[in-house]
């Protein structure tokens, strides 16, 4: 059972190594990977090595510089990981750029996310933005359109895309150009709003408003709001 713990409440450093509980309250460094029960940044934070935590939370400014793994992540503040990320659960409620692929269980982004790789998870809620730049893949995807979200290949075997926003939100949707952006989307139900797709692929597909597509493959039933502007319909 680990006892020590890691607290710097102004500047400092220290090398890495095994803690129960990392606190960076001020401007501190941990130099080399951290194993730990408990992380917390809430000033200006940096890891230069791995990370592993039962319980990892950025509320300030934090940046490590290699691998995170944690059974739970949340992001309040601006945090960059340079490599992967692996957390069964991982909230971004503020601003998280990770620089490799994402893995875990549940991924929640009520801020801004932007992630280099793949992110591959169970289920994947958005109600906030997202850049992923490969394949966005969950059992069960649900986003709220509050700005431009992109991904470059869409899947898994319930997608919903909806766009609900303020009266105070909707003065500006047409300067964020709120909408999803990918070149695929492949599931088993697929339920899209405020979607601009090159190709479509699904069991059972429903085009609401707004829409943009190229194509469309379909094996079971396709209903296509009239608003939106599809260029092909293939039924395979």
């Amino acid at each position: 059972m680990r006892t020590d713990n890691l607290i710097i409440n102004g500047y400092g450093s220290s090398n890495g190594g095994e803690f129960h509980k990392v606190q960076l309250n001020g401007k501190g460094t941990v130099n080399g990977n951290v194993e730990c029960d408990q992380f917390e940044c809430n000033g200006y934070g940096a890891v230069t090595g791995d990370l592993k935590s039962n319980s990892a939370r950025i509320s300030g400014s934090g940046k490590v510089d290699g691998t995170v793994h944690a059974e739970m992540m949340r992001i309040d503040g601006k945090a960059t990981i340079t490599q992967d990320v692996k957390a069964n659960s991982l909230k971004i409620a503020g601003k998280g750029t990770i620089g490799g692929n994402v893995t875990g269980e549940e991924f929640k982004v009520n801020g801004q996310a932007t992630i280099d790789g793949n992110c591959e998870v169970d289920t994947f809620s958005s109600e906030g933005q997202f850049t992923i730049g490969g394949l966005l893949s969950a059992d069960e995807i649900n986003i709220n359109i509050h700005g431009t979200c992109r991904a470059k290949e869409i899947g898994g075997q319930t997608i919903k895309v909806k766009h609900r926003l303020s009266a105070f939100s909707r003065l500006f949707k047409s300067v964020f150009g709120m909408q999803l952006e990918a070149e695929l989307l492949e599931g088993d139900n697929i339920d899209i709003d405020y979607a601009h797709i090159r190709t479509v692929r699904g069991n059972n597909v429903t085009v609401g408003p707004n829409c943009e597509i190229e194509l469309i493959e379909y094996t079971g039933v396709l209903t296509v709001d009239k608003s939106a502007n599809v260029k092909e319909i293939k039924q395979v």
